[in-house]
């Protein structure tokens, strides 16, 4: 009976050196080692070409593949607030915003402004930029839904813009209906008294030029393109 038992304990004994020994061996095992994540920044250089025109801060949207409005179809909310008002925080929060960017100010005529926009990991990434020409009633100039996922580090692309209508707001010209500093009027309003669909911007009329009920002058017209666009990915 003596012998049984030692017998028994040595059984015992063993099995647990064997269960030491298998648990030894799980964690020895090297855990995955994750990628590193890699960032894609890109600098967004808008330079404003008009006469008299101020431009809003600039909104800067990286995004996937979509476009943030369409010649010929109605505009966002985000669109028209930014369009009617210069506010690119909507358009900036739109859904499917990976990264976002804002301008700090106006930009002056013939003066530039640079931002920066980073996003991880998403090296095919789409890109919207909008900024209102902000004495006008709902003017604005922009590029949505342009493909970055072929530009290299320190490789740039250019291109001019021309100038849209958001057709959320008539272009009227009256008093108190430009929110920018030849006037000094309200800025976005939630009802639509326009065609309602995006376009491009016919002008503006002055009241040099016959519209007597204008706030604006001969300074404050525009030709295309307005905004020469630069986007450089610099990571």
């Amino acid at each position: 009976m003596v012998i049984q038992k030692r017998f028994g304990l040595s059984l015992v004994a063993l099995s647990c050196l064997a269960l030491t020994a298998c648990d030894h061996n799980d964690d020895d095992t090297p855990a995955p080692v994750p990628p590193a994540d890699v960032s894609y920044s890109y600098e967004v250089t808008v330079q404003n070409l008009t006469q008299g025109q101020p431009l809003s801060p600039v909104g800067v949207a990286l995004h996937g593949d979509a476009v943030m409005w369409e010649v010929g179809m109605s505009a966002s909310a985000a669109l028209e607030v930014l369009a009617e008002g210069g506010d690119n925080s909507d358009f900036t929060a739109s859904e499917g915003v990976m990264a976002s960017a804002s301008g700090a100010g106006p930009i002056a005529p013939a003066s530039s402004e640079t931002v920066t926009v980073t996003v991880v990991n998403e090296p095919d990434t789409f890109i919207s930029v909008a900024t209102m020409l902000v004495n006008t009633n709902d003017a604005f100039a922009g590029i949505t839904g342009h493909a970055l996922g072929e530009l290299e580090v320190n490789q740039s692309m250019t291109m001019v813009l021309p100038v849209l209508d958001a057709g959320t707001e008539a272009n009227s010209e009256v008093t108190g209906t430009i929110p920018g500093p030849a006037d000094g009027g309200e800025g976005y309003n939630a009802e639509r008294d326009d065609a309602d669909m995006v376009s491009f911007h016919p002008g503006v009329v002055s009241a040099e030029d016959g519209l007597t009920v204008s706030v604006l002058t001969a300074a404050h017209r525009f030709d295309n393109p307005a905004v020469k666009l630069t986007i450089t990915r610099v990571e």
